[in-house]
């Protein structure tokens, strides 16, 4: 027992034997028989009575010590009674019951009960206080509960209510006790944390504790699980129950014992550095009093700022009036005064190192609120974390409902400004004032537009129709064929002309409705056809089971080409819309900006950079022309990505590449109807015009189509465009991202839209296989047939 108390441990069972120096005289015939027996046990080792702190003679006089407890240790309640003996604040147990020696022994060899709720130093003050009220007389609240959690033989954690029995203790001073008179009380209730100030005003072993305690344990894990899902409850979101403040200030004064306690609540917010009113039926904040917000290094002197928001402890104040003249106006003491409080504990309220707010609990009286009594927060603040958590999650996932009821789901970029309309939106709500929504605008954004496009996608798509409506029609001409031969059923004969017509008319051209009329065809005329066959005509049956293995259960029809295609498409998309992704989380840390994408046939991509959407981060021009620079690289990196996929897909397409550049600022704004953005106003509508048309667009006298594969178009109408986007070519040449290969051409004039420019610059790829070479397209397209 090394522990560092102000009480030295000595281990007696003195007090304990002079119940029965007593019985000896006085007690029955019984009584006195047992009481020599067990004196008598004890007479040659004097030092079970004079005392002594060897841990070890306890376990050498094992024996001994069971004769002498033998009444407090009762063999027959041994199987039930979880006791042992012990010294206060020590987690040493000895002469266990049995029941007790039985759960110790199923935790395992290496398992040690600690008790928890200690901490380092508490102990020590906790020791403080006994001998404040046992010796010195002073009425002080040290209790608190105690529990050792012990895993059972399957590991399952149980928890064990500890009661100490301290008859048999003796506290007794020594040379060293010091003079304690009210003030050095009131000095240590206004420093709970200062162990060092109470080892000065209470030196180590100042006194000598002489004796031992019984330690009763009983299971309480129903109880603690009961008192766990309570946290919940309280966890749940009530603040818009006109009873949820009272009944936990309720509980709060049943807790401290104080009548006239009362509890408020505020909410820290961490990226402005203030303090806010948590909007609630009943729920007060007595830091912010009439205030609905407030800075806290303006709410808060430098102690109780230090202490809650840097520390994030509990700041005490015992003496509400005391401390508001020696902070002379400073801080929020002046605040607590006019609302008639006389104590008061402010306790942070912090999940993994993060405030999350500050529980404030108050007192009309001075000093009943003070630094011993804070500590009986620790065993609720848990509960109150766990409660402040559930409350934003809810108040967020409410916020987020309302972001998605209104407006859908939005960019993490401009999330701020959405929560922004949303908490007011509840703030007026629970207010009682009628809420609504405001339009999202963001003015003066630089927008960037990208797509990598699937080159002949709509042409390769009705190919696959094509040749698994054709396949399935043969099959099941075939069958017909064979039905007409072996009956002489004219119907065989007709139906397989018409199929024969469906096969030709497909052949010559898939018309937009071709897939649906033939799809109706089998399913109403030839399935029932098929079914019949198959039952009457034993020879085909085996054929028809055949056709019938081919067909998809999804789609019901022939879907082998169709298929190929499909997943050609979406792997296609995933992969490129995956590493769009991924980077464009990387380019979020250079500047936030808004950005979305689109899956059609390839991938899409909007941004729109500037002040208004960064939240508080200066805009400069600079980051605009690294997110174009980015925007290159990015397109290229998913050429390569593309091009290298090509070789495992089932169906070899091309994808062709082009960027718009803008170099005009414009409004955006969310579009309530749409639940997306778009630009604002007439003048800026023009943006759209040229994003929906550019890829369709000619180069001025020709026929060629401005988007090549293996070529990167860049579109733009200005000089100073030109030049940036040459230089950035330029660069990325040098990376080997370029050919040489980079022409200048004039658009077709589109409808509305004229003037327009581009740059095609020819891609060089990098093979999976060999990074270190470089390929045109036309390398390689040759490469991948090879």
């Amino acid at each position: 027992m090394n522990k560092e108390l102000p009480i030295k441990p000595l281990i007696s069972f003195d007090k304990y034997l002079r119940h029965y120096d007593q019985l000896l005289n006085h007690g029955s015939a019984f009584e006195r028989e047992k009481a020599e027996k067990i004196l008598n046990a004890q007479k040659p080792f004097p030092f079970l009575r004079d005392g002594f702190a060897d841990v070890n003679l306890l376990e050498e006089h094992e024996e001994v010590i069971q004769v002498i407890l033998q009444d407090s240790f009762a063999d027959v309640l041994g199987d039930n009674e979880i006791k042992a003996v012990s010294f206060p604040y020590f987690n040493e147990m000895f002469n266990p019951s049995r029941r007790l020696r039985k759960i110790l022994q199923e935790a395992g060899p290496d398992f040690t009960p600690e008790l928890k709720n200690q901490q380092e130093g508490l102990d020590y003050i906790m020791a403080c206080t006994v001998i404040l009220n046992f010796h010195y007389g002073y009425h002080l609240d040290f209790s608190r509960p105690y529990f050792f959690e012990i895993p059972d033989a399957k590991g399952v954690i149980n928890y064990y209510r500890v009661l100490y029995n301290a008859d048999f203790m003796e506290i007794f001073p020594t040379e060293n006790s010091p003079e304690i008179t009210q003030d050095i009380v009131d000095e240590l209730l206004a420093r709970p944390e200062d162990v060092e100030f109470w080892k000065s005003r209470i030196p180590p072993e100042s006194f000598v504790g002489k004796g031992f305690v019984i330690v009763n344990m009983f299971n309480v894990t129903a109880e603690h699980s009961i008192s766990a899902i309570k946290s919940e409850l309280i966890a749940s979101d009530k603040r818009g129950s006109d009873r949820f403040m009272d009944e936990l200030q309720d509980t709060f004064r049943s807790f401290f014992r104080l009548k006239d306690l009362k509890v408020g609540f505020i909410k820290y917010n961490h990226k402005d550095n203030r303090f806010e009113r948590i909007y609630g039926n009943g729920i007060k904040s007595f830091i912010l009093h009439e205030k609905d917000m407030e800075f806290c290094n303006e709410a808060l002197c430098n102690g109780s700022y230090d202490k809650l928001l840097r520390q994030k402890t509990y700041f005490v104040v015992p003496d509400v009036k005391k401390y508001a003249a020696m902070a002379e106006g400073k801080g929020f003491y002046k605040n607590l005064e006019k609302q008639g409080v006389g104590s008061a504990i402010f306790a942070p309220i912090a999940s993994k190192g993060e405030l999350l707010g500050i529980l404030e609990v108050v007192s009309g009286q001075k000093k009943v609120l003070n630094g011993v009594n804070a500590t009986k927060l620790d065993d609720v603040m848990p509960y109150i974390v766990s409660a402040v958590i559930r409350s934003r999650i809810e108040e967020e996932n409410l916020i987020d409902a309302i972001i998605q009821h209104e407006y859908t789901t939005v960019h993490d970029s401009v999330l701020w400004r959405f929560k922004e309309e949303a908490k007011q939106f509840i703030i007026d709500e629970l207010q009682g004032r009628q809420p609504s929504f405001k339009e999202i605008v963001f003015d003066e954004v630089y927008p960037l537009y990208g797509q990598i496009d699937i080159k002949g996608s709509s042409t390769a798509r009705n190919a696959a129709i094509q040749r698994d409506l054709i396949i399935q029609l043969s099959r099941i001409n075939s069958i017909m064929e064979k039905a007409k031969a072996s009956t002489s059923l004219p119907i065989y004969e007709e139906l397989s002309f018409r199929v024969a017509n469906h096969i030709d008319e497909i052949k010559e051209m898939l018309h937009t409705n071709s897939e649906q009329a033939i799809f109706n065809f089998i399913q109403e005329e030839m399935v029932p056809v098929l079914a019949h066959l198959k039952k009457e005509n034993t020879d085909l049956a085996a054929e028809i089971e055949a056709y019938e293995a081919e067909i998809d259960p999804e789609t019901q029809s022939f879907y082998d080409h169709r298929r190929n295609y499909d997943q050609s498409v979406m792997r296609t998309n995933k992969t490129l819309a995956g590493l769009l992704d991924k980077r464009q989380s990387d380019a979020q840390q250079m500047y936030p900006h808004y950005f979305e994408r689109y899956k059609t046939d390839g991938v899409e991509h909007n941004m729109y950079i500037g002040d208004s959407i960064s939240s508080g981060k200066k805009f400069d021009m600079l980051y605009l022309s690294n997110l174009r620079l980015w925007q290159l690289q990015v397109m290229v990196e998913m050429e390569n990505a593309y091009y290298n996929l090509k070789k495992e897909l089932p169906v070899k397409l091309d994808v062709a590449s082009l960027v718009l550049v803008y170099n005009t600022s414009l409004s955006i704004r969310f579009r309530m109807d749409e639940k997306r953005f778009d630009v604002d106003g007439t003048y800026n509508a023009r943006y759209e015009v040229i994003k929906k048309r550019i890829d369709k667009s000619y180069i001025k006298g020709t026929e060629q189509r401005l988007t090549q594969a293996g070529k990167l178009v860049i579109v733009y109408s200005q000089k100073s465009d030109e030049l940036e986007y040459l230089r950035y070519i330029s660069f990325l040449k040098s990376k080997g991202c370029f050919t040489n290969n980079i022409e200048i051409v004039e658009l077709e004039g589109l409808q509305g839209v004229s003037g327009l420019k581009a740059i095609r610059a020819e891609v060089l790829y990098k093979s999976g296989e060999d990074k270190d070479r470089m390929y045109t397209y036309e390398d390689l397209m040759e490469t991948l047939k090879n």
